[in-house]
């Protein structure tokens, strides 16, 4: 098993399922964290003290991570986005790949959302980029970052809910701004955040979880083995 989760900004992926990223990195599942924008736009904090507070974050959760530098705001289905993309995927041959959820107030996440998925389609395709091997994973899903929708799966993160918020409050610049202007962000969100997982816990008899949206049907191959 090898998960890679991309998001738009530095905090997104921490924000949907930082509790799952506990898990896996606790049983030494390897996590990439695919950041596509430096978030230089960001109305509070700057690049630098982003990049400090997402070292922090994965000093937390145990991931490498990676920037691919493109312009927040300015996210979009470019040849060069999508060619980056699926050199990544088809270089880290990820079993798992995770993603936004294309619904959402902040248009970065809906736009992280189509082109990751143009990458993996592409990546699948043998004739693109022939210099390195097609690659699709085995299963994508989405994970939500402001949206509130019923989910397709909720992962049990009782156990790991204080280390999902211990993730988020590493990015102080955006939630607890000394000096900063108001924004829905600085608007008790983490808070937010744990309410959220609080219900969707509630959904499946639990303290916590995170929700999922499935791209494609979620397989069981036996009947035996239905949940």
């Amino acid at each position: 098993m090898k998960i890679v989760a991309i998001g738009a900004h530095p905090d997104d992926i921490e924000i949907g399922i930082a509790g799952m990223t506990a898990q896996w990195t606790s049983d030494g599942i390897p996590v990439m964290y695919v950041d596509l924008t430096r978030a230089e736009l960001s109305s509070n904090g700057d690049v630098a003290t982003r990049a400090r507070e997402a070292a922090e974050a994965d000093e937390v959760l145990g991931v490498r991570r990676v920037n691919l530098g493109f312009p927040d705001r300015g996210l979009a289905v470019t040849d060069a986005h999508v060619e980056a993309l699926v050199r990544l995927i088809r270089t880290d041959r990820p079993t798992h790949v995770l993603y936004p959820y294309g619904v959402d107030r902040h248009p970065d996440h809906g736009a992280c959302a189509r082109l990751v998925e143009e990458a993996l389609f592409n990546a699948g395709i043998r004739k693109y980029l022939p210099d390195v091997p097609a690659y699709r994973p085995n299963t994508v899903y989405q994970y939500m970052i402001n949206a509130l929708e019923t989910p397709d799966v909720c992962v049990d993160i009782s156990e790991t809910i204080e280390t999902k918020l211990r993730a988020l409050s590493a990015y102080a610049s955006q939630f607890m701004p000394v000096d900063g202007v108001a924004t829905p962000l600085t608007d008790e969100y983490v808070e937010r955040v744990r309410a959220r997982e609080r219900h969707f816990g509630s959904l499946i008899g639990a303290d916590y979880a995170e929700g999922l949206m499935t791209v494609k049907p979620y397989v069981v191959h036996k009947a035996g083995d239905l949940a």
